[in-house]
């Protein structure tokens, strides 16, 4: 299976997520209804519809039929997107270091046509070399072994494959001048790692951004953040939150635009693309 394929899965799980609630809303039932004629709980219809579970071709037959849908061609449709929903992505595969939670982001960004990142605290994930994600991993997790170090390492190359796939999505990156003056690792690891910024930047399909300290108080105060984008009409923008044992998705337009518009101003406040390789040439010297 394709890592195009298995991100895909995750895309099709969400569309039909989406189109289930659009068709219970409009048969007004409430979960809790949703949920007892296919015996389950409000929370499984809740998580189901999200596109945060797998589906069961019995759960999703009986849910059509509650919601009126006897138009055969329609029940085979999403009948056949519960089957592709399931399909196992690539990451599973790391199921021993990559928790539950994260598996549904690793998917989105992987089927996302746009990806739009502010960070503070690191070089994010996508843009880390192998010797500063050993050494940000080793410090957040003081307790892992060598060998989950490695496991966590090797899926975070992984994912960075898709910045040079056939289908690379436009990669936009803010990074707080903080997220690169804090160290990692040796001095060696930390010129390495400005000067693959360098290099990443020079990709066609990425554009990468440093907010200055001297720039002062800035957009970004929330926090970092995830904006997503697909290639599916059917899909709206997302914002990705995480947190330390979970993540929050934003999907309601109004909360998207928040952040879209905070994403603008910091792109707007920054230096240009040009003038941040020259930060990144200025901050490689000093060390």
């Amino acid at each position: 299976m394709t890592a195009g394929e298995s991100s895909g899965s995750v895309v099709r799980r969400i569309l039909l997520g989406s189109q289930l609630r659009r068709l219970r809303e409009s048969r007004g039932i409430t979960r809790e209804a949703a949920g007892y004629s296919i015996r389950a709980s409000e929370s499984k219809i809740s998580r189901m519809e999200l596109g945060r579970v797998s589906f069961k071709a019995r759960d999703v037959e009986d849910l059509l039929t509650l919601y009126g849908v006897s138009d055969g061609a329609e029940r085979d449709s999403l009948l056949a997107l519960a089957r592709e929903a399931n399909l196992a992505g690539w990451w599973h595969s790391f199921g021993d270091v990559l928790p539950g939670w994260f598996q549904t982001y690793v998917g989105l960004e992987g089927a996302a046509s746009l990806i739009r990142i502010y960070e503070v605290q690191f070089v994010h994930g996508l843009l880390q070399t192998e010797a500063y994600a050993q050494a940000v991993i080793s410090r957040g997790m003081p307790h892992a072994t060598g060998a989950e170090v490695d496991r966590r390492v090797a899926l975070r190359l992984e994912r960075q494959k898709i910045l040079v796939s056939e289908r690379a999505p436009h990669f936009h990156a803010v990074l707080d001048e903080a997220a690169l003056r804090r160290p990692y690792g040796d001095r060696d690891v930390m010129r390495g790692q400005l000067q693959h910024l360098i290099d990443v930047s020079e990709r066609p399909n990425v554009t990468l951004q440093v907010m200055p300290f001297n720039f002062g108080g800035h957009a970004g105060e929330s926090g970092a953040f995830t904006l997503l984008r697909f290639p599916e009409s059917d899909l709206s923008d997302l914002v990705y939150l995480e947190q330390l044992t979970s993540a929050l998705y934003l999907d309601k337009r109004e909360e998207v635009g928040q952040y879209e518009r905070v994403m603008g101003r910091l792109q707007q406040d920054c230096p240009t693309p040009t003038a941040t390789r020259d930060v990144l040439r200025g901050l490689l010297q000093l060390i």
